[in-house]
């Protein structure tokens, strides 16, 4: 089953509940920088989450798609979840 706007919005409202956990705090990184640690990146995702949601309300799913794909590679790259997590918080809650 697609994904469809109202999960991927599930799926952002998540990962900014657990980002506001854990203290993250949305940045707006350089696009011509290298994140020099863990927190520069997960704050740098936290700012994405946004503008995600203008993406979905102006009917630019495919974007949201690639950018929840980016957030998600740097969730996992920073031991944040497994890639089984990341897969379940994509799927249909009947499929959970």
């Amino acid at each position: 089953m697609e994904m469809n706007a109202e999960k991927i919005l599930e799926v952002i409202n998540k990962y900014r509940n657990d980002f506001g956990e854990q203290g993250i705090k949305a940045i707006d990184f350089p696009h011509n920088e290298k994140p020099a640690s863990p927190e520069e990146i997960l704050g740098h995702c936290r700012g994405m989450l946004d503008k995600m949601e203008v993406f979905i309300k102006e009917g630019r799913k495919e974007k949201a798609f690639r950018w929840l794909g980016f957030i998600q590679g740097c969730l996992w790259a920073t031991g944040k979840y497994s890639s089984e997590d990341l897969k379940n918080h994509n799927r249909p809650d009947v499929e959970k």
